[in-house]
């Protein structure tokens, strides 16, 4: 830390925090990129990481090839309108119900950042888990930890260097392949990915165009742009500033324990000494992916991947001090040793979330069987026969669910109606499917008392429940009344 960054005992943790907050720890003051190298992180945290990161690509990879009754566990085909979720079909009619579901997980990240600040960003954001748990996973098998990597960037192109860095940026090349075919899957289907690339790219030269660009948007993002993701173009990091408060659990550095720094010496007792626990090692520095120090305090940069911790903690166990220095704390918690609390704000955000996800089930539990629609076609008219008046209506049903559907049809409203598709009030429609065709209806001619008469057309399944209804209006001679 410059000398420029005090601390101030009680009152706060920076008094002067313009010599970092005044720019972004990758560039230099000229606005040029500062390459990160960070070391190697070990710990218990970042067991636990990689335990949640195994198991979320597990589900990234997996759920592709998962299916529910014949229909993919989510596919979100823009371009057909195709939507499945948890095996159900979802249509452009149902998209209110996506809505809201996209409302309730804002609120949910919005709650998570008030009380956990940016453990998102540091534990499940794909950014971070493909670039930490894949990408640098590489870097470090190929070209070894942090200070390996400097001196290979330090040397001239010679043959250590030429095939070290061809084999990382090749291997980076195939895992963005990878990463693109499967986020394609989630679009059009693993079935239809393993045919357009059985086909060919001269089959599918749109496809194939569009699964270059990506590739090389996430070779991009992963080989070079890196962290700048996090601290340049992720909204989220400006977002957390707005969201989180003194009752916010983040990583913190503990600087009443820690200050003042000094080098380690053995047998030295620091109290006495007016020392602090923190020895100066700059091992939380060196292990961070974004090039911060923690020890400045809170930064847009920090994504609380918990690296700092780990590697604060092995040096203390080392030198035989408290761990805990650097620790998922509260700002309260660390300056006035306040217990942490859920605040009237946390609640208000539980309690608002908790609304929507009722509501969202709600409406997902009552989003219906099936939806029709009879529509007069334009310019159509009525025609009497046989003491009886007959209206053509051209109708879409639209079957939900994951069943073939014999549906009968009925006027529910006013009586003595009936309808007649080909001779028949059954209809048959096909599980997730939309069928369309024409029906006759029919009401005896004394009946109808309008030109416009309102009427209700009611679906029936084969059990005889009522599952949609439609209304409409019914076409007939002008009577005058007296």
């Amino acid at each position: 830390m410059s000398e420029d960054t005090k601390y101030s005992g009680g009152q706060g943790q920076v008094v002067s925090p313009e010599t970092f907050r005044d720019s972004v720890g990758t560039m230099d003051q000229s606005g040029k990129r500062k390459w990160v190298y960070p070391r190697k992180p070990r710990g218990r945290y970042t067991n636990y990481r990689y335990l949640v990161s195994i198991i979320l690509l597990a589900i990234y990879f997996g759920i592709p090839f998962i299916e529910i009754n014949g229909n993919p566990l989510l596919l979100i085909n823009v371009l057909d309108r195709e939507f499945y979720i948890a095996g159900k079909p979802f249509y452009p009619q149902d998209f209110f119900i996506l809505a809201l579901g996209a409302i309730a997980s804002i609120v949910f990240i919005l709650l998570f950042t008030v009380v956990f600040g940016r453990i998102f960003c540091g534990w499940i954001c794909p950014q971070t888990i493909f670039l930490e748990m894949i990408f640098r996973k590489v870097e470090y098998a190929i070209e070894g930890d942090r200070n390996k990597q400097i001196r290979l960037d330090n040397q001239a192109w010679d043959s250590e260097k030429i095939w070290k860095r061809g084999l990382k940026w090749t291997i980076f090349a195939l895992i963005s392949v990878i990463i693109t075919h499967f986020m394609f899957m989630y679009i059009v289907g693993y079935r239809r990915v393993f045919q357009i690339m059985q086909e060919g790219p001269f089959a599918n030269p749109s496809n194939f165009l569009v699964m270059i660009l990506f590739t090389g948007a996430f070779y991009f993002v992963f080989a070079w742009f890196r962290e700048q993701v996090c601290t340049l173009v992720c909204p989220y990091g400006r977002l957390q500033g707005v969201l989180i408060d003194k009752q916010t659990i983040n990583v913190f550095y503990d600087f009443k324990r820690g200050e003042n720094r000094s080098k380690w010496r053995k047998g030295e007792d620091r109290k006495a000494a007016g020392k602090g626990d923190c020895i100066a090692c700059n091992q939380c520095v060196v292990v961070c992916p974004t090039g911060i120090d923690i020890r400045d305090g809170q930064q847009l940069e920090c994504v609380n991947c918990t690296a700092c911790i780990d590697a604060c903690d092995e040096v203390m166990v080392k030198v035989g001090l408290p761990t805990g220095l650097i620790r998922y704390a509260t700002e309260d918690e660390i300056e006035q040793q306040k217990p942490f609390v859920f605040s009237n704000k946390m609640k208000a955000y539980t309690l608002v979330l908790a609304l929507l996800v009722g509501f969202l089930g709600f409406l997902l539990y009552n989003r219906g069987e099936m939806e029709a629609k009879f529509i007069k076609p334009v310019g159509s008219s009525f025609i009497i026969r046989d003491g009886r008046i007959y209206n053509t209506y051209n109708y879409t049903l639209l079957n939900k669910t994951n069943d073939k559907k014999a549906v009968t049809l009925k006027i529910t409203n006013p009586d003595h109606g009936i309808v007649s598709a080909n001779g028949t009030q059954t209809v048959v429609v096909d599980k997730d499917k939309m069928t369309k065709g024409s029906v006759s209806v029919s009401f005896p001619e004394n009946e109808i008392t309008r030109a416009k008469q309102n009427i209700t057309i009611g679906i029936y399944d084969p059990e005889g429940k009522l599952i949609d209804e439609y209304d409409t209006y019914f076409e007939g001679p002008f009577k005058l009344q007296f």
